[in-house]
């Protein structure tokens, strides 16, 4: 989509866009992609180096997650979970 030189003389400099800063912001964003899929690839060696060791990587990976959550969250959790379970007679 082409811009008039009417068009572009009337945008505010804040506006207008310079081909290498836009580059740039591209070339940037499509590195930590990159990087992005190269962790995701180490992790799941990790997970794949874990499995071939014995470990439960589903329990694993519920760990994981539970180490990013606060104490109080998991303890309140795991009470109402418990309630639950009584209330059905899983206990």
């Amino acid at each position: 989509m082409d811009l008039t030189e009417t068009e572009t003389a009337d945008r505010p400099d804040s506006y207008k866009v310079t081909a290498d800063e836009l580059r740039q912001f591209i070339e940037r964003y499509e590195r930590l992609e990159a990087e992005k899929k190269d962790i995701a690839d180490q992790q799941k060696e990790v997970m794949a180096e874990a499995k071939s060791r014995g470990y439960d990587t589903k329990v694993m990976r519920k760990v994981i997650a539970l180490r990013k959550r606060e104490p109080d969250d998991i303890a309140e959790e795991e009470a109402v979970l418990e309630m639950y379970k009584e209330a059905l007679g899983m206990r």
